[in-house]
C-alpha cells in the first residue's frame, strides 16, 4: 500500500533538514495507543482482511469461470484485484496481529518487508486504477477497430508494476528508509526524519505516485462526461439515462478513491514537514485505515458496478455445483458480454457513433 503514517524516531531525529542520519531502529513507538484502541484497530484491520481478501476473490473466480470477462480491459482490473489480494494475504495480517498484541512482532527486517510490499502492491492499484481511467475515456472519445488486443492492457499491467518497483525499491537502498508507524504495529515509509534524502523521496513519491495519478483521473473523467453530454444532445432520453448512470459511477469511483487516499497523503506531508509530534497516534491511524479499506471498496466499484461482472456474479451464485461451462451460463455471458464490450457497458451504447463524437470533443 501506499503505507502508512510512521511517527517513529520523531523524538530522535535532528531539526537540521540537511542531515543524513536517519533515526536508529527501535520497536518502540514514539506514539502509542491505549490497549482499547489497539482492540479496536485490530477489529478494523481484521473486517479490511476478510473482506477484501474473499470480494477479491470473489472476483477473480469470476475471471476464471467465465471466458466472456477476460478482455482487453478487464486485465487492468484483474491487476487491481490481485494487488489488493496480495495486500490482504501478506501485508495485513502482520500488522492484525501485531495490533491484537500491542507492538511489532517481527523485528526490523520484518518491517522492511511490511512497508515495501504494502507500498509495492499499493502503488501497482493506484496506477491501474489511473490507467483504467484513461481507458474509459479513450474507449468512448477515440474510435478503434474491432477484435480484441491484449498487448497494450498487457503493456499497462507490467508497466504498473516496473513503475511501482521504480519508488518502492530505493528506500532498501538508502533513499529514505521504512520504519514503524504511529501506533507502533505497522511499518511503512519514515515520514518523519528530518533528511535531505527523506524528504526528496517523500516529493517525488507524492507527486509520482499520488498528484499525477489523481490528475489523470480528474482530467479523463472530466472529459467522459463532457462527451456524455455531448451526446445527450441527440438521444434524449435513453442517453439521458446512460448519462446519469455513468455520472453516479464516476463521482462515486473519484469520492471513494479521494477518501480513501487524500486524508493519507495530507497527514502524511504534515508528519513530514510540521513540528514534530504534530500527529497524535488517532490522527495517524484513521487515515492508515481508510487507505488500506481500497482494497475492500475497489471490487464493489469497479466490479459489481459494472453489468458485465455483476451478471456473472448472479449466474455464478445461481450456477448448479459441478456445472462451470452450462450452456446457459455461457449464452447469457455471451449476451452481456456482446451489451458490454467496454468496461462500463453504458460507455459502449453512447459512443455508438465514436466518430461523429471524436469530432465534436
Amino acid at each position: 500500500m501506499f503505507s502508512q503514517l510512521s511517527m517513529n524516531g520523531s523524538s530522535n531525529a535532528s531539526g537540521d533538514t540537511t542531515s543524513t542520519i536517519e533515526p536508529e531502529w527501535s520497536d518502540k513507538p514514539a506514539n502509542a495507543l491505549s490497549r482499547r484502541g489497539h482492540t479496536v484497530v485490530s477489529v478494523f484491520l481484521g473486517l479490511i482482511m476478510v473482506l477484501g481478501f474473499f470480494n477479491n476473490l470473489i472476483v477473480l473466480i469470476l475471471f476464471c469461470k467465465f471466458k466472456t470477462l477476460r478482455t482487453p480491459v478487464n486485465m487492468l482490473l484483474l491487476n487491481i484485484s490481485i494487488s489488493d489480494m496480495l495486500v490482504c494475504i501478506f501485508g495485513t495480517p502482520l500488522s492484525f496481529a501485531s495490533s491484537l498484541r500491542g507492538r511489532w512482532l517481527v523485528g526490523r527486517y520484518g518491517c522492511m518487508w511490511y512497508g515495501f510490499i504494502n507500498s509495492c502492491f499499493g502503488i501497482v492499484s493506484l496506477i491501474s486504477l489511473a490507467m483504467l481511467s484513461y481507458d474509459r475515456y479513450s474507449t468512448l472519445t477515440v474510435h478503434r477497430k474491432g477484435g480484441l488486443h491484449f498487448r497494450k492492457p498487457l503493456l499497462a499491467v507490467g508497466g504498473s508494476w516496473l513503475y511501482s518497483l521504480l519508488w518502492t525499491v530505493p528506500p532498501l537502498l538508502g533513499w529514505s528508509s521504512y520504519g514503524l508507524e504511529g501506533a507502533g504495529t505497522g511499518c511503512s515509509v519514515t515520514w518523519t526524519a528530518r533528511t535531505l534524502l527523506s524528504h526528496s523521496y517523500i516529493i517525488c513519491l507524492f507527486i509520482f505516485c499520488l498528484v499525477l495519478p489523481v490528475s489523470l483521473m480528474v482530467y479523463c473523467y472530466s472529459r467522459l462526461l463532457y462527451v456524455i453530454r455531448q451526446a445527450g444532445k441527440t438521444r434524449k432520453t435513453a442517453a439521458r439515462r446512460r448519462q446519469l448512470h455513468i455520472l453516479f459511477m464516476v463521482v462515486a469511483a473519484g469520492a471513494c478513491y479521494l477518501l480513501c487516499w487524500m486524508p493519507y497523503g495530507i497527514v502524511a506531508l504534515t508528519a513530514t514537514f510540521g513540528r514534530p509530534g504534530i500527529i497524535p497516534p488517532i490522527a495517524s491511524v484513521v487515515p492508515s485505515i481508510l487507505a488500506k479499506s481500497s482494497t475492500v471498496i475497489n471490487p464493489v466499484i469497479y466490479f459489481l458496478m459494472n453489468k458485465q461482472f455483476y451478471r456473472c456474479l448472479l449466474i455464478l451464485f445461481r450456477c448448479q455445483e459441478g456445472a462451470p461451462e452450462d450452456t446457459r451460463t455461457s449464452v447469457a455471458c455471451r449476451n452481456t458480454a456482446a451489451h458490454d464490450k467496454t468496461m462500463v457497458g453504458i460507455m459502449q451504447h453512447a459512443g455508438n457513433t465514436p466518430e461523429s463524437l471524436h469530432s465534436r470533443v
